[in-house]
């Protein structure tokens, strides 16, 4: 593969679109660590040909990562301009978890959490390889879970282990993580990250009423998570999310993925 030229300082064009001083910067930042570095020599032409399969440009303009734990799948969704229907690009394979089906609501309970977060930080030195901060506790999280402590240090990373984290291996952590620098880079400051319980389509809601049968509480919380999930599924748009007083979330009119 052609090697990957580092940007030059002042403003920039990055894949046609002028980017700033600062989105500079961060790119020239990530690719100072060895790891990233790999990951980009390594990753960059596939994750090229696959987004060339789905006709959209590389880098994309946005992106959305959907997990759903039951299925143990994460997934990849893009647009080549932000606000427009995106595209499902690849289904990454969630290689280990813990916990069971349900929110997490304090520190020491081994869940993955459930809800509507971003990607808020990038850790190039990660104990497993590379990682993407997942901004858990949200505000939801902060009304509903614990208030003493509700835990935190979830993460996107590689290798197969977790406690309350999603792996998708060494391998998949390379191409989300440096396709998610670029985008970055290109402008996407928010980067969002909803975690389901399952996919909440009729059926899929159906079958956790019947295992979680006397628990109205949790069935509640989900069927919460399926307004936003089903707001999605019409047009693949991302809604407004917002949280109300009592830690439900709201959802609006389709925007701008920057906005979320």
């Amino acid at each position: 593969m052609k090697p990957i030229a580092l940007l030059p300082l002042g403003l920039a064009v990055l894949c046609g679109v002028a980017v700033s001083q600062e989105a500079i910067n961060f790119r020239v930042q990530q690719f100072q660590y060895p790891r990233v570095r790999i990951a980009a020599k390594e990753k960059d032409d596939a994750l090229r040909r696959m987004f060339a399969d789905k006709k959209l440009p590389y880098p994309p303009r946005a992106i959305l990562f959907r997990a759903f734990k039951k299925e143990a799948q994460l997934e990849l969704w893009a647009s080549d301009k932000a606000g427009d229907s995106l595209t499902l690009v690849h289904t990454y394979a969630i290689c280990a978890t813990s916990g069971v089906l349900g929110p997490k609501r304090k520190f020491g309970d081994v869940q993955v959490p459930e809800g509507f977060y971003e990607l808020d930080w990038f850790n190039p030195q990660s104990n497993f390889f590379l990682s993407l901060h997942i901004s858990y506790p949200n505000s939801a999280d902060r009304i509903l879970g614990s208030r003493a402590n509700p835990g935190g240090d979830i993460f996107l990373h590689g290798n197969c282990v977790t406690i309350g984290c999603i792996p998708i291996t060494d391998e998949g952590i390379k191409e989300v993580y440096w396709l998610a620098v670029q985008v970055h880079a290109a402008g996407q400051r928010h980067i969002p990250m909803e975690i389901f319980p399952a996919r909440l389509t009729g059926e899929g809601f159906h079958s956790l009423a019947q295992s979680h049968p006397n628990q109205p509480e949790l069935l509640a919380f989900w069927s919460n998570l399926r307004q936003g999930f089903d707001l999605f599924e019409k047009e693949h748009r991302l809604p407004r999310v917002t949280v109300a007083s009592d830690g439900r979330y709201q959802f609006g009119e389709v925007h701008d993925a920057d906005s979320r």
